[in-house]
């Protein structure tokens, strides 16, 4: 062996790096997931029109509700209450997306981990 050659090109520090890593993405990963699910067992409610119509939908972007109060109920402008309905379920889903964006954001670090299926 070489003088002043020990053990190769520094391996054993660069694998241990790379398990440190390893372990940071994974850790990561898990608290990535607690967030989305915390996020999905939440419920997000929108009311629009005066609160006339209203629509919650759970964090899985699923609506699990809708409110129409019978002042919303025009048969002769059966437009406005289809654009009430339509603008309240967005809100709803838009607040939902917010928390999730949020939530993973936090777990992460701000950190855009899209490349790690994160």
């Amino acid at each position: 062996m070489a003088k002043g050659f020990k053990g190769g090109f520094g391996g054993g520090n660069m694998l241990r790096q790379q398990q440190q890593m390893q372990q940071k993405i994974m850790k990561m990963q898990q608290d990535v997931k607690a967030a989305q699910e915390a996020v999905e067992a939440q419920e997000f409610t929108a009311s629009v029109g005066g609160g006339v119509v209203s629509a919650t939908v759970n964090g899985k972007k699923e609506m699990t509700a809708m409110t129409i109060k019978p002042e919303a109920v025009d048969p002769e402008d059966v437009e406005m209450l289809q654009d009430l309905v339509i603008s309240a379920v967005n809100e709803a889903l838009r607040q939902a997306e917010e928390a999730m964006d949020s939530a993973v954001n936090q777990a992460t670090g701000g950190l855009n981990l899209g490349g790690f299926g994160l």
